[in-house]
């Protein structure tokens, strides 16, 4: 037997050499794929795409209450800032972005927006952020956002016509914005979804995983969060806590809802330079 290679048979070794590396990718792939499908921690790579917005002095509830319904409902989420480094929040935990404006989703199924009023109208006075969130929101299937995280989709445009709600400090500033006032805890109208304050993202995050995924998905979802709230008082409304409780909380407020007007009255001007 002779110790020897014929050329046809050199080739082919060659060949099968130079596809392995595919072949390794395709199997690991594959092994991802099942892995995915199979774990349920994981995200569904099938599911929709949400693109968060996150920025300094955000409300972090606004943030972690409907994106523990999203990753519960195995979405796929990036965090989206204009860098990686922390942000502070308003409770003192930091949140650091997983993905830069430049690296996010070019079409996500969903733009959200948190709240946090400080925050909210630095983000109104900042062209890259309105840029990034007026570009994201017009290509996004769904737009939403919670508290004051509507006043940011209002000044990048994106409310323009619709039926929207915020926190109750500010939410009589949507219409400088164009936006309708509709005094709901979470206002759906066409594919613009809007949340009232804070603990409202929940309920907003619950309101677009049944919109998306079906209500029997939403229901499993809120089981697995044990969602049930039954607040020690009835006072989380100015209806709830009544005229003097909210006239003494407006009181506490004047110079921060003084600054939203201004953001907001500025924001208008650039929406309508005429």
């Amino acid at each position: 037997m002779k110790n020897t290679i014929d050329r046809r048979a050199l080739m082919g070794l060659a060949a099968l050499a130079a596809a392995a590396p595919a072949f390794a990718q395709d199997a690991s792939d594959a092994h991802r794929r099942v892995m995915t499908s199979s774990d349920p921690t994981l995200p569904d790579p099938n599911a929709p795409k949400v693109a968060m917005l996150i920025y300094p002095k955000m409300v972090a509830i606004d943030l972690i209450g409907p994106l523990s319904v999203f990753t519960v409902a195995r979405w796929n989420i990036q965090l989206i800032w204009k860098d990686k480094a922390p942000l502070a929040t308003d409770v003192g935990v930091s949140i650091a972005a997983n993905t830069t404006f430049a690296e996010s989703y070019a079409d996500p199924d969903i733009l959200f927006v948190p709240g946090g009023l400080m925050g909210t109208i630095a983000c109104m006075q900042d062209p890259a952020v309105i840029d990034f969130v007026a570009s994201r929101g017009a290509r996004a299937k769904w737009v939403a956002s919670d508290c004051t995280g509507s006043l940011i989709l209002g000044a990048a445009g994106l409310l323009e016509g619709y039926d929207a709600t915020s926190h109750w400090a500010v939410a009589d500033l949507l219409p400088l914005l164009g936006a309708r006032h509709v005094d709901k805890r979470v206002v759906r109208d066409r594919n613009r979804f809007t949340a009232g304050g804070a603990t409202a993202g929940i309920d907003l995050g619950l309101v677009l995983v049944a919109a998306l995924d079906g209500e029997e998905t939403s229901r499993r979802d809120q089981l697995i969060l044990e969602y049930a709230p039954e607040p020690p008082f009835h006072n989380g409304t100015p209806a709830e806590a009544g005229p003097e409780r909210v006239a003494a909380m407006r009181k506490r407020r004047v110079w921060m809802d003084q600054q939203a007007r201004l953001a907001t009255e500025a924001a208008r001007r650039k929406l309508n330079p005429g």
